[in-house]
């Protein structure tokens, strides 16, 4: 028995120092690329594309829907209502440091990317990139990427000279783009959109920190 105790705490320290490496690995990666992605980032920035530009109180309603924390946490948030187990940079790190992302083992490598980008990136750049990055769903020309360039695409203006419940529309695609139709009447969308309104004028909260549909606002 207790041979047997020993073999699975050797295994299980095994896997640990494995884990630890493979996220060290992502740490280490994100430093690496880190200059190049300042670069991207501040280019982003200079063109009129960071979240400050996306126009008075805006980034502030992204925000509450897609990362509450956002400018206060270092990469993770396990807590906060509504945030579910992936931040912004979290996000990020998915689409810069992988070609194919599997969850599971995957998600040691992001976050460990995740955390490099905040030790080398401003907020101020690490939201530029994902805000460049992000899949927005089927326009009219295929899949498109980018919040700045759906905005332009489906409602011929950019993200700051768009009504509110536009702007909405964007932000509720986001947790699934493949799900949602911002071309055309999708019920869902409208509904999606309703529950982000009621919660970014305050009229509502998250049940908890994986209410990330917000079944709190329903």
């Amino acid at each position: 028995m207790k041979r047997l105790v020993k073999i699975v705490a050797v295994v299980v320290l095994a896997i640990v120092v494995a884990g630890l490496a493979y996220g060290g690995k992502g740490y280490l990666d994100a430093l690496a690329d880190a200059d190049q992605l300042r670069v991207r980032a501040d280019a982003l920035i200079a063109d009129g594309r960071g979240g400050n530009d996306l126009g008075e109180g805006r980034l502030d309603d992204l925000l509450k829907v897609q990362d509450p924390a956002f400018r206060d946490h270092g990469g993770i948030d396990m807590s906060t209502p509504g945030a579910g187990v992936t931040t912004v940079t979290q996000s990020l790190a998915k689409r810069l440091a992988f070609e194919n992302f599997r969850p599971g083992i995957g998600k040691i490598r992001q976050t460990g990317y995740a955390l490099g980008l905040e030790a080398r990136l401003s907020k101020g750049e690490i939201m530029a990139l994902w805000l460049d990055t992000l899949e927005m769903g089927r326009g009219p020309d295929g899949w498109m990427t980018g919040f700045f360039d759906a905005s332009q695409t489906i409602f011929g203006a950019p993200p700051a000279e768009i009504g509110r419940t536009e702007f909405l529309k964007l932000v509720a695609v986001m947790i699934a783009p493949g799900k949602y139709d911002l071309q055309g009447t999708d019920a869902e969308l409208v509904e999606r959109t309703a529950r982000i309104a009621r919660l970014t004028k305050g009229e509502c909260a998250p049940l908890d920190n994986g209410d990330v549909w917000l079944e709190g606002c329903r």
